[in-house]
C-alpha cells in the first residue's frame, strides 16, 4: 500500500464526514474519494498508540495493522481493502474501502433481533473463510465480533475488518491477550494462554450464537468456564437436512468447500460443557482453520 503523501493531498483527494466509531485504538471517519465519488473509511491512530510495528514487502516501517492488512486484504473480498495510508507526526492515517450500503454485524443483528438460519449460516460461512484465509497468510486477527465483521447491504458480502489487535499466528501459546475480554477463551482465564487457532474457533463459536440467538451466550460478569450451560432457543434446528447441524452449529463439511473445520470439531472445541481439555493448553486439541 502507498504511504507518504501530504496531509494536504490527502485533503485534496478526500472530503471528511461523519464519525463512524471509535475504539481504543483509534477514530474511524466516513469519507469520500473526490476523484470518482467513492466511499472510503478513512482510520485515524494516534502514533502513541501503535505499540508494534513491522515490515512491508518493499522494506518499509509500517505499524502491524498495516503490514497484516498487507498481507491479507489484497484480492481477497472478505477482508476489507487497505487502499493507502499515510504517517502523520502525531497520527498513523489509513484509508479503508467502504461499501456503499453497509452495517457492522452488530448493528445488523440488533436491527432483526435475531438472524434466520439459513442467513446466518451464509454469512457465517464467509466469516470461516475469511478466517481460514487469514491464517493461511500467517495472521491471527484475535478481535472476532460482530463489531469487526462489516455487511454489505446490497451484496451480502461480510468483510473483516479492524487488525489493531492482530498479530503473526505461531503455533506456540500467546501469554499476552488483545482483543475483546468478553470473547476471551476459557483456557486464558483459567492459565494465562492460549492458542490462537483454538481462541479463534471460541471466538466464532460467541459470534455465531450471537447471530442465531441475538444475544451473547454468557451473561455481563457471568465467569466463562467450561461447565457453562449453554439454553439454546427450541426454535433452532436440529440437524437433519437443515441448514444448521447438531445444537445449532453449522456441519461445515465438503458440501460448503470448507473441510478444514468439522462440525464436529467446533462443538468439541465451544460447546465445552462436555468436559475441559484434558491437556490444558499444550495445544494437543487445535482444531484447524
Amino acid at each position: 500500500p502507498p504511504a507518504g503523501k501530504t496531509q494536504q493531498g490527502l485533503k485534496e483527494q478526500y472530503r471528511l464526514g461523519s464519525l463512524l466509531g471509535r475504539g481504543g485504538f483509534g477514530s474511524v471517519f466516513a469519507a469520500t474519494r473526490l476523484s470518482d465519488g467513492a466511499p472510503v473509511a478513512i482510520k485515524r491512530v494516534p502514533r502513541n498508540r501503535v505499540l508494534h510495528w513491522g515490515e512491508l514487502p518493499d522494506g518499509t516501517s509500517a505499524p502491524l495493522e498495516i503490514v497484516l492488512l498487507a498481507k491479507v486484504s489484497t484480492g481477497f473480498p472478505g477482508v476489507v481493502q487497505l487502499l493507502e495510508w499515510l504517517e502523520l507526526p502525531k497520527d498513523i492515517l489509513m484509508v479503508l474501502e467502504r461499501p456503499k450500503r453497509c452495517q457492522d454485524l452488530h448493528r445488523f443483528i440488533r436491527a432483526r433481533r435475531f438472524l434466520p438460519e439459513e442467513e446466518a449460516r451464509e454469512l457465517f460461512r464467509q466469516v470461516l473463510e475469511a478466517v481460514r484465509h487469514c491464517t493461511s497468510c500467517g495472521v491471527l486477527h484475535r478481535d472476532i465480533k460482530p463489531g469487526n465483521i462489516l455487511v454489505d447491504l446490497d451484496t451480502g458480502q461480510a468483510k473483516v475488518i479492524d487488525f489493531g489487535c492482530g498479530t503473526y499466528l505461531q503455533d506456540t501459546a500467546y501469554t499476552h491477550f488483545a482483543g475483546t475480554r468478553s470473547y476471551s477463551p476459557p483456557e486464558w482465564t483459567h492459565f494465562g494462554r492460549y492458542y490462537g487457532k483454538p481462541a479463534t474457533i471460541w471466538s466464532l463459536g460467541i459470534l455465531l450464537h450471537q447471530m442465531v440467538c441475538g444475544e451473547h451466550p454468557f451473561r455481563r460478569g457471568q465467569n466463562i468456564s467450561w461447565d457453562h450451560q449453554l439454553s439454546l432457543p427450541q426454535r433452532l434446528s436440529q440437524g437433519g437436512s437443515s441448514s444448521l447441524g447438531l445444537w445449532g452449529i453449522p456441519v461445515l463439511g465438503d458440501s460448503s468447500g470448507l473441510v478444514g473445520i468439522l462440525h464436529w470439531q467446533l462443538l468439541r472445541r465451544w460447546h465445552m460443557s462436555c468436559s475441559p481439555p484434558k491437556q490444558g493448553v499444550d495445544g494437543k486439541v487445535q482444531a484447524e482453520l
